[in-house]
């Protein structure tokens, strides 16, 4: 009876014998031009599962298979791959993904220690003369012995006898295989990949009365893995998926842009998250981004909103004269339902919000980033700040008292704020005042409510190139 570490010897040395063999097979080399259907799903976080099937022709037993134009940025370690043809005839014993791409200078790089020929033109005579050199270095420029000297920079052209086995034209991902069933096979790859990623952007036009919107969905696609996904079957994934680590961020690249109108995406519910299918294929190419349309809108109740937001600090100090002219937010509100005419998940993105001017001609208003939100929420957008509308705030009264029991402290204050609104229209401005501790509201010029435990609110009616005076008296215990 064999000892287990001596079976185990064996089966490594099997596992090398039939690699070795494998290695020594010619390639069996698959394209795009192999491929019947590629489907992409894309995250939210520069992460993308892609499923590739191909047609592809394998020999009995053993086969080193090929699979190139997948992603230069392809995770290797989730890459996996079987066959729609005949399940389980295919036993993957290696993989390697070759990266390291053909270019000029890689070129140069594999032939450090040997020979090339090196070809100068006479500038006068137009004459070409060719040598052999051998490549000594190619660290920040390229050093070569021809003859009995030493030259550097580069010729005029350089010529090799042959492309070294290890550089390759494209990203390929090299799978050792063995084949139990028919010649011809369906397979699919699928893999995890950087280098895709989307994002949805909102257009919104306000009408005269700012009381309502259009809105316009879209999301933008970016494709910079190193590859094309032809007529790809397109899902997006919106949510925060978790990953155990991150990888690298890869160096940004030129990115050339293409709008196209769509029909609107159809959405469903993926564990926590929210899928997005495109109804139709659509081709991915490198380098590009484009825009497909995720939903349009009209009529969209809206709410604007003017709010002056104070600070918790000056309630436990003597502060005295708390700010001038300060600014004003305004936001716009708006609820998505379908008694809205919305009602969808809304995937993380920018809002950008347009208004016509006297002449008809739409301006831009603002924008903010908004959070995903689901069906049912209220959307939230912050434009600016507002023009015409400031506030002047200052502390009246500020006192110390004897404190109730020990441990605490007691503290009353007195506040003005006066809000000034230079405006042909009369508004309604929101004053927020977070109030730390266990408070009392001691008196107020105008109806407040608590909003919170820890939230003074009021609504502060402003005429028309007017102002209106906010006083109020609160105790705070620490």
């Amino acid at each position: 009876m064999l000892k287990r570490p001596t079976l185990l010897c064996l089966a490594v040395s099997s596992l090398y014998a039939i690699a070795a063999h494998a290695a020594d097979s010619p390639e069996i080399i698959s394209t795009l031009q192999d491929q019947k259907q590629v489907a992409v799903t894309i995250y939210n976080d520069n992460l993308a599962l892609v499923k590739d099937q191909r047609k592809i022709q394998l020999d009995k037993g053993l086969n080193t298979l090929a699979l190139r134009d997948v992603s230069a940025q392809i995770r290797p370690e989730t890459a996996l791959l079987h066959s729609l043809t005949s399940t389980g005839s295919l036993d993957v014993l290696e993989q390697n993904f070759d990266f390291d791409l053909l270019t000029p200078q890689k070129l140069l790089e594999k032939y450090t220690g040997k020979t090339v020929t090196v070809i100068r033109t006479n500038p006068a005579t137009g004459a070409e003369k060719a040598e052999k050199a051998q490549v000594l270095s190619t660290n920040e420029g390229a050093v070569f012995r021809i003859g009995d000297r030493i030259e550097t920079g580069m010729p005029d052209r350089i010529v090799y006898d042959e492309v070294p086995e290890n550089l390759r034209d494209r990203p390929t991902l090299i799978t050792q295989l063995t084949n139990k069933g028919p010649a011809d096979q369906n397979v699919e790859l699928s893999y995890l990949t950087t280098g895709l990623g989307w994002k949805a952007d909102y257009v919104a036009e306000l009408n005269a009365a700012e009381d309502k919107l259009d809105l316009t969905g879209w999301v933008t696609l970016t494709n910079t893995s190193g590859t094309h996904y032809p007529n790809a079957k397109l899902q997006l994934v919106a949510g925060d998926v978790n990953m155990v680590t991150e990888r690298p961020a890869m160096e940004d690249m030129r990115v050339k842009s293409m709008a196209m109108a769509a029909p609107q995406m159809m959405q469903e519910s993926l564990l926590e998250y929210h899928l997005y299918t495109l109804d139709r294929p659509t081709t991915l190419a490198h380098n590009q981004t484009k825009q497909v349309s995720l939903l349009t809108a009209d009529n969209v109740p809206v709410r604007k909103e003017y709010l002056l937001r104070g600070a918790e600090h000056y309630y436990h100090a003597d502060s005295g004269d708390l700010g001038q002219k300060l600014k004003v937010g305004v936001f716009l509100e708006f609820d998505n339902k379908q008694a809205s005419n919305l009602g969808m998940p809304l995937p993380k993105g920018i809002l950008r919000v347009y208004k016509k001017d006297s002449s008809g001609a739409a301006q831009f208003v603002g924008e903010d980033s908004l959070d995903h939100t689901p069906k049912n929420e209220t959307v939230r957008a912050k434009l600016g700040d507002a023009f015409d509308v400031t506030a002047n705030k200052k502390q009246t009264d500020f006192r110390k008292l004897a404190s109730p029991e020990k441990g605490t402290s007691l503290f009353e204050s007195a506040y003005e704020i006066v809000i000034k609104n230079a405006g042909k229209k009369a508004l309604s401005v929101k004053v927020q005042e977070p109030i730390p501790g266990d408070w009392r509201m001691l008196s107020s010029s105008h109806t407040h409510k608590r909003a919170s435990s820890r939230m003074a609110e009021w609504q502060i009616k402003v005429p028309a190139d007017g102002q209106t005076t906010l006083s109020y008296r609160v105790q705070v215990k620490y």
